[in-house]
């Protein structure tokens, strides 16, 4: 046994804090050094909307989004999300050669690309990345049928809908889960339904990258999120996972920190779509999908209130906000940006501390 592999052996929590350090470090400085390179090609190739979006999907005015966003849909980039999943994609590999060309060393022991706990949310954040870059492009370019450009919600939602179908078939077949954890109550079978439930919430968290557009607000909200996976996976023992969730969590705090007011870039769907739907491939891993519309409370409310908003128009034919997602409700009623973008993290950490409680407590029972 070398000597890195004994020190591991012998010190496991130490080792494990000393990876996740290290592997946050590695990240921010990854981050840190791509950003100059990336801002200056956003800005260069001018990888901003060329007219403001003033007709939403269902063909409606857009008048309060349009009022506070139209300058700045113009001027600042999209694809800031790039920043994210390149430096996770990066870091991963990096640390995968590292164990190959150096396996005795203590960084090589550091890797924590896996079959059973880091393959799938890699593989679903960098092609569901990859499906927000072309929306981004489309929209830069100006193409596509609705306002400002970008995909059809319909191949969009197919292309998830094979991304979900992937990972619902790596779970059941290959990792053999076919139960979920009720919190207070145990494990329950329920078979092929796992299948069904997989599918429907990739596709829910999905609905949930609405939670972008003012300066600050996906990083912010999605932090305590994957930070509060983070413990619930060091406690079930998956600890490769706690070492991927560690530079995820790294990347979004350096595209945080170029992010808030003024914003240089914003996130995009490259990179909000992946970090979603990665969520509930994560939760899934953790055995605690049931957990997840509690931490990631704020994104329910903002996809429920899209949802409640274009049900209401039509049934209704009247709007419940004055406008949709529920941020851009609040800017109507006169809040300024940064007071809501403040607002939204201090409920994310709430609620994501909430259902971390609710996690413990349970493991009592």
């Amino acid at each position: 046994m070398d000597t890195a592999q004994a020190f591991c052996a012998y010190r496991p929590l130490v080792c494990l804090i000393l990876q996740s350090m290290t592997l946050f470090v590695i990240a921010f400085a990854t981050a840190i050094i791509c950003e100059p390179f990336l801002t200056r090609a956003l800005y260069k190739y001018k990888c901003w909307k060329k007219k403001p979006r003033t007709v939403a999907p269902d063909g409606a005015p857009t008048t309060i989004v349009a009022s506070h966003h139209a300058q700045k849909e113009v001027s600042t980039p999209r694809m800031g999300g790039i920043l994210i999943w390149a430096t996770v994609l990066l870091v991963t590999v990096g640390m995968e050669i590292i164990n190959r060309l150096w396996p005795d060393s203590l960084l090589g022991h550091f890797h924590f690309l896996s079959r059973r706990e880091t393959w799938l949310p890699l593989f679903t954040l960098v092609s569901a990345s990859l499906l927000g870059l072309v929306d981004d492009w489309m929209v830069i370019r100006d193409t596509g049928k609705y306002s400002g450009g970008g995909m059809r919600f319909k191949v969009r939602l197919a292309l998830i809908l094979l991304i979900a179908a992937v990972g619902a078939w790596w779970f059941h077949f290959k990792l053999g889960w076919n139960s979920i954890y009720v919190p207070f109550y145990g494990d329950v079978q329920i078979g092929l339904w796992y299948i069904l439930l997989f599918v429907l919430v990739m596709v829910a968290s999905y609905s949930t990258s609405v939670v972008d557009g003012l300066d600050g607000l996906s990083a912010g909200v999605l932090l305590p999120i994957f930070l509060s996976f983070g413990a619930i996976a060091y406690v079930r023992e998956l600890y490769d996972l706690v070492a991927f969730l560690t530079v995820i969590v790294a990347a979004l705090v350096t595209y945080l920190w170029f992010n808030v007011h003024p914003a240089r870039f914003y996130m995009g769907e490259t990179g909000i779509m992946g970090l979603t739907v990665t969520l509930a491939v994560v939760a899934f891993l953790t055995n605690s999908v049931l957990l997840l519309p509690i931490i990631g409370f704020v994104l329910v409310i903002e996809s429920a209130s899209v949802i409640l908003q274009l049900a209401s128009k039509k049934l209704l034919k009247r709007k419940i906000f004055l406008a949709a997602p529920i941020h851009h409700h609040f800017q109507g009623l006169g809040w300024q940006e940064s007071q809501i973008t403040m607002r939204f993290w201090i409920v994310s950490w709430v609620f994501s501390i909430f259902g971390l409680v609710i996690f413990f407590l349970a493991r009592l029972f």
